[in-house]
This record gives C-alpha cells, structure tokens and sequence, in this order.
C-alpha cells in the first residue's frame, strides 16, 4: 500500500468526506476518491459506506482510522523533534475530565505559559474518559482516583472527601451532617454507572452492608445538581466539586472517609506527543504550574 493512499483515506474519515478531505489535502476530490478506491481494490475491503454526499466508517474501516491515527501522529512527532530546538509549543491539547474544577487554574497558567496551544476541554465519567484516550480521541484525561492499565501514565492531583447535598431548606441543620445509614433514607439523586462517585459510595454501603436504591439517575454532574436544586433528593460529589451554588448545601457524611483521589492521565505510548509531554512536565509539581 502507498503512503498517499493511507494519507486520502485518513483525512476521509478525519473531516467526514471526500470533498473536505481534498480541501484540507490540496488535492481535487477525484484524486482523493480514487487514492481510497484503490486502497480498498488492492486489499479487497469495504472502508467507508457510501450514503449520497455523506460516508461513514465500516467495521474495518474504524479499525484503520485508530491505526492512521497512531501513524499520522507519529509522523507528527517526527516533524516536532525534528524542529524542537526552534519552533514554540504549538498545537491541540484535547483533555477529557470529570470535572473541570480540578484543571481550571491549572489551564489558565498553561495557557499564560503556551499561548499557541489550543485547549478543548469535554466532561465525561471514568469509563468515558478511558474510552476516549484509548480510541486517541483524546490527549489528557482528568479521572476520579487512580485507574489501573499498563498502557496508562498518571499524575497524582491529591484527595478530597465526599460529601451529600441538597437544596436549601431540605435539611433543618445541613452542617450537622448525616450518616451514611441516614442519607439512605431520604431519596437519592445519582450519576450514571461508570461514574466514580457513585462506585465510591456503592462500595461503601456494601462494606457496611446496607442497602441502596437511587430515587433518579442523572447522566452527567450537572444535571445531578440542577435535579437536586429542585428539591427532588440528596446527592453526592466530591468537595471540591462543590463549587459555589447558593440554592446548594453542604451535607457532612459522619463516620465515614470516602475520598476522592483526582488523577491526570494519559496513554503511555504517547509520552512523547510534544504538546502531552510538555502539559504532563507543566503539571508536575515544580514543573511551571503555581503551587
């Protein structure tokens, strides 16, 4: 197979069609069309399903974008080292997080430092978040505690607890506190399964061996809070993602430590992506970031 055809079908299936691929490529769409044609004639596979003016990506083809990924980023980071002694950080810094809270002074100091690195920053639980840095849909991923892989690298961002809240009014004395055994009783506002929050307090009510049935399951942090501003039930969240919400209050969970450990991670293998690399040094203590 040729370089230029791997080339067409990549930004084929990167830019969602053959006419922006050439635009991006420089090239008319019949050359690009053809380049594609030929990959699939000479390895005798279906790459892209082809629906009037739009194409979508088969079985084999997804498979070959995450592996066009992989090498067009390499090629990248050839052209980087190649230039590393001369040219400014420049480029996308793609970072996937639970919650932004624990990121936004960091990213603001990053950007201060890089201002030719362009930050996209999208919300997702755990699995979500793995899913992403995994299928190179993403460059950092910001996760609640520390996941497990050996094809992860990982920055301890420290600990908080986990806490339950409620709208104003629903509790007579909020700041005393409630027991696990306590918040049970009332109805329960909770993040969908994959979220770490909600496996932390799940484990917790197995090891003391009671029982919980969430009252509604909200997919995303935000709208957990906006059900709970309501008046619909009791939530939980990490301190630190508290924020500040004056419809919110805070709830103390006595005799218990269920804490939630922040982690920035990224894939391995790409340590050496200029823009992850450089992030992952300007995180690390001591690395640029204030303390």
């Amino acid at each position: 197979m040729r370089h230029s055809q791997l080339r067409a079908f990549h930004y084929v299936a990167a830019h969602g069609g053959f006419s922006r691929a050439a635009e991006a490529l420089f090239l008319t769409q019949p050359a690009v069309s053809e380049q594609v044609r030929k990959l699939e004639q000479e390895h005798d596979v279906l790459l892209f399903h082809r629906e009037r003016k739009r194409v979508r990506l088969t079985e084999t083809g997804e498979h070959l974008f995450l592996l066009t990924r992989q090498l067009f980023e390499v090629e990248q980071r050839i052209a980087d080292y190649m230039s590393e002694t001369r040219a400014a950080i420049e480029g996308e810094l793609r970072i996937v997080a639970d919650s932004a809270h624990h990121v936004i002074d960091l990213l603001s100091q990053f950007r201060q430092r890089y201002p030719g690195v362009t930050v996209s920053l999208r919300s997702g639980n755990t699995e979500e978040i793995l899913a992403e840095l995994r299928g190179y849909n993403a460059d950092i991923g910001v996760i609640g505690d520390a996941p497990t892989g050996p094809d992860l690298e990982l920055l301890d961002l420290g600990q908080t607890p986990i806490i339950a809240f409620a709208a104003r009014g629903l509790l007579q004395a909020p700041e005393a506190g409630l027991t696990l055994t306590e918040a049970l009783t009332y109805p329960l506002v909770m993040r969908e399964h994959g979220s770490k929050t909600r496996a932390s307090i799940e484990e917790e009510v197995a090891r003391q061996k009671l029982t919980m049935a969430p009252g509604i399951v909200a997919e995303g942090r935000e709208a957990v809070r906006e059900i709970v501003a309501s008046g619909a039930g009791i939530g939980f969240v990490s301190l630190a993602e508290f924020g500040h919400d004056t419809r919110l209050v805070q709830i103390p969970l006595n005799g218990v430590d269920i804490r939630m450990r922040e982690t920035i991670v990224h894939l391995g293998q790409r340590r050496d992506v200029r823009v992850i690399r450089t992030f992952m040094e300007f995180a690390r203590p001591g690395g640029g970031a204030a303390a």
